[in-house]
């Protein structure tokens, strides 16, 4: 467990610290000189049960509240420094709420200095404190009278064991704000380096296990890093888990490349963003918040500046929450969850704070009633309710990938159905229609939202060939832009391909049609393409055009046409542009150009390889691109990831 001092300046909070611990958290010679706490302190004392507890002594002064937060937001128990001769005081008040909107439920209050007053001022501060706690998270926490000061103090033996029964019941309870057997998160407060050993971080970890030998990666910088070694609560180990405060030893980079603010992530986690839409309360006291609000933004252990896009309304009145968007001025990493306070502009006072609903907010449309409805599926999953709103909300389907952003839990095992919420893995609803992606991505809808993906493409692929009869169908990327236009390529292939599956369309070739869209022939037309194809055929990569095989064969060239259009159909050729038909074998030859190629090929590169001119090379290459087997990149023809001939 980790304990968090908070309270008023002066009220004794490093001294109550060394008492329980026998540790001074003051370690800069400007503090010891002032007799004030600058920066964040830490120390540890071992527990009966082989357990460490961890304690983060945070700064008093008011103008030092950015540093308090930093320190605030990893703790798990809140141990709240009253002296009894002040009573409650300004920062012991700010110091209450940022602990509140942090999410801090746990905590005590130690009354310090109580051997400064008699007993009557003592019963009547407690009886004030109890009073002002109520209806607060700490409306039931002790109030137990200290003297840090006096050797052998009853009162600090008694807050001592008081922490020792928290912090075990804690363990027991399982701790679920901090997961261990999520994808690993540490915030970083502190960075230095250590002779023969080069950069070190501290934090607290949020979630997951960090192990010698991983590879993490620094956020937002995106700069990945090995872990050299590990101490945790202060003790050398193999791995550190979440809720401990960690010292990660970092190869791979230098101390100036990263600071406080900055996260070590397990890789894939946090993309930065500068738009982080919120649930936002904003405290009693303050001014009603407006429109493009500036606030300073303390959110992990970083201090950022933003300004408010209210989602709600046009103002937010005190004591009120509402849905905003935060518009950063330089990108920020979060998690949906993350808790967060929020300044005024001038950072004298706490004047709000909340919860992240969605990391990576769109700038545009983020009222409309999709995106409020997003939202709300976001709210419903983190009260602890599923994946049925977000599946729900998601008419594209929802990818395996998206959802370990949205959780921080491992993918494994997505496309089971276990119900087991402690198995570390998230899994999707059992009514969930899950197609299988490529490198075990997974891709799931609401069974109605499948269904109307079904419908929508089958529609699609009728009317065109209700149009153009004579048609083959359509190449994979325009039949996409046909039904679902707004859909990226990757998910679209999923998509198409779980539709084959089913038997819902059919793939001839490069193209794809309904089932029922067969091909029927004459047999005078099967005598006719009976000796069409063998001159398609030996003509490779240069066959001939429609009107010489129709004056070689003395056949008309619409017939001719007609057939090669039906032999199209069938895919045992492919037209490449307007009278000009490929056997579907040289085609194939012709792909496995390009991906011999590496992929990636220019016209010039192609015409050399295929001994074409320039233009027949170019047509050839547009034919690809329209196939959906590649993708024009300035003058490249590239492969689509994942695309082979055929399956495009």
């Amino acid at each position: 467990m980790i304990v968090g001092t908070a309270g008023h300046i002066d009220h004794g909070k490093t001294s109550l610290v060394r008492a329980l611990t026998g540790v001074d958290t003051d370690r800069l010679k400007e503090e010891k000189a002032r007799g004030i706490s600058i920066e964040l302190g830490y120390a540890y004392t071992p527990l009966p049960d082989g357990e460490v507890l961890g304690f983060i002594d945070v700064p008093g002064h008011e103008k030092l509240i950015h540093t308090m937060a930093a320190g605030a937001v990893g703790i798990d128990f809140a141990l709240l420094v009253i002296a009894a001769d002040d009573g409650i005081m300004p920062q012991t008040r700010e110091h209450l709420a940022i602990l509140t909107m942090l999410g801090v439920k746990r905590g005590v209050v130690a009354l310090s200095k109580a051997d400064r007053v008699d007993a009557a001022r003592l019963a009547a501060v407690t009886q004030e404190i109890s009073q002002w706690l109520a209806g607060t998270p700490l409306a039931q926490a002790d109030v137990i009278p200290v003297s840090a000061t006096t050797s052998g103090d009853a009162g600090v033996s008694a807050l001592r064991e008081h922490l020792t029964h928290a912090a075990q019941a804690l363990l027991a309870s399982g701790n679920a704000a901090r997961r261990d057997d999520a994808l690993f998160r540490l915030a970083v407060d502190r960075v230095f380096t250590l002779a023969g050993h080069g950069t070190v971080v501290t934090g607290t970890a949020f979630a997951g296990t960090v192990r010698v030998g991983d590879t993490l990666t620094v956020m937002p910088q995106g700069l990945p890093v090995r872990v050299r070694s590990i101490h945790a609560q202060n003790r050398a180990v193999d791995a550190g888990r979440a809720g401990e405060r960690c010292a990660l030893n970092l190869a791979g980079i230098e101390r100036d490349q990263l600071g406080r603010g900055d996260w070590i992530v397990a890789p894939g986690l946090s993309a930065p963003s500068t738009h982080v839409d919120v649930e936002l309360h904003w405290l009693d006291g303050s001014a009603p918040l407006t429109q493009w609000f500036p606030l300073h933004v303390h959110l992990g252990t970083t201090h950022v500046q933003a300004r408010t896009v209210l989602l709600g309304g046009d103002t937010l009145a005190p004591g009120q929450s509402m849905r905003v968007q935060l518009v950063f001025d330089t990108p920020v990493c979060t998690m949906p969850g993350d808790r967060f306070i929020v300044r005024n502009p001038q950072a004298t006072a706490t004047v709000g704070g909340g919860r992240v609903l969605d990391p990576a907010a769109p700038e545009r449309k983020r009222r409309s009633a999709a995106r409020l409805a997003w939202l709300d599926a976001v709210a419903d999953y983190l009260d602890g309710n599923g994946l049925d709103a977000l599946l729900a909300q998601s008419p594209f389907g929802l990818t395996s990938s998206q959802v370990v952003a949205l959780t921080g839990l491992s993918a494994e095992g997505a496309g089971r159905r276990n119900t087991d919420p402690s198995a570390g893995q998230w899994t999707w609803p059992q009514h969930a229609v899950v197609l299988p992606g490529a490198e075990g991505e997974s891709l799931a809808f609401a069974p109605q939202a499948w269904e109307a993906m079904r419908a929508r493409v089958v529609t699609s692929l009728g009317d065109y060939h209700a149009r153009v009869p004579d048609d083959p169908g359509l190449d994979a990327a325009r039949l996409g832009r046909m039904a679902w236009p707004a859909l990226d390529a990757g998910r679209w292939r999923v998509i198409v391909q779980s539709l084959l599956s089913e038997g819902v369309v059919a793939r001839t070739g490069a193209w794809w049609h309904l089932p029922t869209h067969r091909v029927e022939m004459t047999d005078e037309e099967n005598a006719l393409a009976e000796a069409l194809l063998p001159k398609v055929a030996q003509g490779r990569f240069d066959p001939p055009w429609v009107r010489d095989m129709g004056r070689e064969l003395n056949v008309p060239e619409d017939r001719v046409r007609a057939v090669l259009r039906k032999l199209a159909r069938q895919g045992r050729v492919h037209q490449i542009v307007k009278d000009l038909f490929y056997d579907d074998a040289c085609v194939q030859a012709l792909a496995d150009i390009v991906s011999g190629a590496g992929g990636r090929v220019e016209a010039g590169a192609f015409r050399d390889a295929t001994g074409l001119g320039r233009k027949r090379a170019i047509q050839i290459l547009e034919f690809f691109d329209r196939a959906g087997y590649t993708r024009r990149v300035g003058d490249w023809h590239v492969q689509r990831p994942g695309v082979t001939w055929g399956g495009a």
